[in-house]
């Protein structure tokens, strides 16, 4: 018999950062596939595909504003939104948008997820050193309160550095850690590492790792990804008939950078 696979139809998806970029690309793929799509994000969605929530991961007050306005029922939990470091933002509001945003929201959604549901994280390449800090990001992941993240963030600026990749080592590693509990409840959580991919954001990464690390990445394998290409894997780890014995997986898409890292060919 042919598995049905991608098909999201009567399935309800909260997707958040859904505006532009990667998340508006996931946004039209998970349409395109039958699900009913909650589009969270600072920037209004105008996308008719979907019901749009205001959402400020960065403030845990519309962050639960938001939760009151999603289904009782959740089949899937995109975590797309993210802000660069660059100088826009602090280290304090990169954490709270990146990490302690999107662990206020899931934890808070998970108990809506039944058996077959998944949480898909975007991370990034940047985490890929997260076991080199595991004891200091244990501590905080530990931290169950928005306002206890944000003060354990504040008094470890040595570590937290301008943010962002500190946020992406602590989602990477939160995906393996809390996988192993969620998938008791038949509820697989895995995440993306995109590569450098070709938003809004580049000039802010250009700003915040320099020019050398950005371009040297993209010579490496060619060329930057686009957006559009993230949301196909989003989608299949989001798709339990696709993915159902995937969990606790930091995926690389990256065309090939993190085999050069590992390989010493960066």
């Amino acid at each position: 018999m042919a598995v049905d696979l991608l098909n999201f139809t009567g399935r309800n998806v909260v997707l958040t950062g859904a505006a532009s970029g990667m998340g508006a690309a996931a946004l039209r793929l998970f349409a395109e596939e039958g699900a009913t799509v909650a589009a969270l994000d600072v920037a209004p969605v105008s996308d008719g595909q979907a019901h749009y929530v205001a959402c400020d991961l960065g403030d845990p007050d519309s962050i639960d504003v938001a939760l009151a306005q999603l289904p009782d029922r959740i089949d899937v939990l995109v975590n797309c939104a993210g802000i660069p470091n660059g100088g826009r933002f602090d280290a304090s509001t990169v954490m709270a948008v990146n990490w302690l945003g999107l662990q206020r929201l899931t934890e808070s959604l998970l108990p809506r997820m039944r058996a077959g549901s998944a949480v898909v994280h975007v991370a990034s390449t940047a985490g890929r050193n997260w076991a080199d800090r595991r004891a200091e990001i244990a501590e905080l992941v530990a931290l169950e309160s928005f306002d206890a993240g944000l003060d354990w963030v504040r008094k470890h600026e040595e570590v937290v550095g301008d943010g962002y990749a500190f946020s992406k080592e602590v989602v990477q590693y939160y995906t393996h850690l809390r996988s192993l509990e969620t998938v008791h409840d038949g509820v697989r959580m895995n995440s993306i590492c995109p590569g450098v991919t070709d938003t809004a954001l580049v000039d802010d990464f250009r700003k915040g790792v320099g020019d050398d690390i950005l371009d040297r990445a993209v010579a490496v394998v060619g060329r930057m990804a686009d957006p559009a290409e993230m949301a196909p894997p989003i989608l299949f780890l989001a798709d339990e008939a696709s993915a159902s014995y995937i969990n606790g997986v930091n995926l690389n898409v990256d065309l090939g950078t993190g085999a050069a890292h590992l390989t010493g060919n960066f």
